[in-house]
């Protein structure tokens, strides 16, 4: 972990809760309102946005409509399908095990999977956490013709038939749904529960995220739930899921910004894991010859607007969505939005530097 990041958790640590007022001579809420006038018209997809600071909400808004078809609208518990955004649940998940003691971070995979051809006694639990794996999309490898949904063991199956890897485990980035999905089974195989299981008995329950799930059909109902769109010739028509849709590992969370204010909180705290094993998930990984990379452990760190910023998107069939954390300065923007495309990660961008200078400005002497 270098200075800079050693430095900052600290100061993440120990910031007092203050309020902190609007500059510059406009409101956050006009702000916000001006970021998503896309949104806010009668008859759309809609979207929620929020924005958590010291350990509080201090602005949530929505959007539009949660479902057009029924004409529900959408407010701050209706639950979105996070897409990638769900990685840095999928992360916690191994960050527990680990500091149990029932994983190691290098551990091979061939240990879990044990008909994983050779190149499995290579790649280990940190190369998939930190997209270093170099094993291939998944996406990729979907067979002509397919018609059902996907689920995490059969994107296993798959890439057990694949006996090489884009590059040597551990000496490039490249971004990986594989990956996730691998360490999703992982989890199970560890835990002996269901990867919803565990994140529902590890996580969700002890959070109180009570309409927080990792989404399986047939077997669990999403509250208060967004439905995917996409505009089409003759308007917004359902693009809710795809093929690939039913993998939990790399997407399959739905949760509302009222819950993830309560995920988001924890992580300031020792609730789920030490604060030790939680600097991990914001400690940007490393190539095998030592280059860095700008991801975590389900989070991609950089420093951006003169401060860290642990932030991801989540985009897949309906949904598109953004969080940007800038945790130094205790400050979160998070966009979650039922349609596919859209400027959910240009809003979180514009937002989250406007809150820094806004802070900054107050901050002058």
């Amino acid at each position: 972990m270098t200075p800079l990041i050693k430095t900052m958790l600290h100061m993440a640590a120990i910031l007092p809760l203050i309020a902190v007022p609007p500059a510059n001579g406009q409101t956050l809420e006009h702000k916000v309102d001006s970021l998503m006038a896309i949104y806010n018209k009668p008859n759309v997809p809609g979207a929620s946005i929020a924005v958590f600071q010291n350990g509080k909400i201090r602005l949530a808004k929505s959007y539009g409509a949660a479902n057009i078809e029924a004409k529900v609208p959408a407010t701050s518990t209706t639950n979105y399908r996070l897409a990638s955004v769900t990685k840095q649940f999928t992360a916690m998940c191994i960050i527990m095990l680990e500091q149990q003691g029932k994983l190691s971070y290098d551990d091979p995979i061939a240990k879990y999977f044990h008909d994983f051809p050779d190149i499995g006694q290579t790649i280990t639990i940190r190369h998939l956490l930190w997209h270093t794996s170099g094993l291939v999309d998944y996406e990729d490898l979907l067979p002509p013709g397919l018609n059902t949904q996907l689920k995490d063991k059969d994107v296993l199956d798959l890439v057990s038939r694949q006996h090489g890897t884009y590059f040597t485990p551990g000496t490039q980035y490249r971004y990986s749904n594989t990956g996730y999905a691998l360490l999703a089974l992982i989890v199970e195989r560890v835990s002996h529960l269901s990867f919803a299981d565990f994140l529902e008995q590890r996580i969700f329950r002890p959070l109180n995220m009570s309409h927080t799930l990792a989404y399986e059909n047939g077997v669990s109902t999403v509250a208060n739930r967004a439905m995917g769109c996409k505009q089409a010739d003759s308007g917004f028509v359902d693009a809710d899921q795809s093929l690939t849709s039913a993998v939990l590992g790399d997407g399959g969370i739905y949760t509302s910004i009222d819950d993830y204010f309560k995920w988001d909180t924890a992580l300031y705290s020792d609730k789920l894991v030490p604060r030790k094993s939680l600097e991990a998930m914001f400690t940007p990984g490393h190539l095998a010859d030592g280059t860095p990379t700008n991801y975590g452990f389900g989070w991609r760190v950089e420093e951006k607007y003169g401060t860290l910023i642990a932030h991801h998107n989540g985009g897949t069939s309906g949904f598109n969505n953004a969080v940007r954390r800038a945790w130094p300065a205790r400050t979160t923007v998070l966009v979650l939005t039922n349609r596919r495309g859209g400027p959910a990660r240009e809003i979180a961008d514009q937002l989250i530097q406007w809150l820094l200078t806004e802070q900054n400005d107050r901050d002058k002497p």
